[in-house]
């Protein structure tokens, strides 16, 4: 039997415009179940489908504090992911738990 070749899944590759971006995101906040690295994982893949260094200036960070922000091991605080989804065009929002 032949060995299967595989490479890492990489989200950014697939994600084309801003409707797929929100889509995914939106997709991954809803079933994430608050797990906070895993949205923010997410909001890695969707910044890296942007110029890094243009995303960092329009959210007001250095290139490398955008990519600490959004690393795994990053700890950003709400003020900074929201200057990340401004920078990016996107808005947060909310609704009601389904019950």
């Amino acid at each position: 039997m032949a060995k299967l070749k595989t490479r890492p899944y990489d989200a950014a590759r697939y994600l084309r415009d801003p409707a797929d971006c929100t889509a995914y995101l939106q997709t991954v906040i809803d079933n994430a179940d608050g797990d906070d690295v895993l949205i923010l994982a997410a909001l890695e893949e969707v910044a890296r489908t942007q110029n890094m260094s243009q995303l960092a200036r329009d959210a007001g960070l250095t290139r490398a504090g955008l990519y600490k922000a959004l690393s795994g091991e990053g700890r950003p605080s709400f003020a900074t992911i929201a200057h990340i989804l401004r920078a990016l065009g996107l808005q947060l929002t909310t609704k009601p738990v389904a019950a």
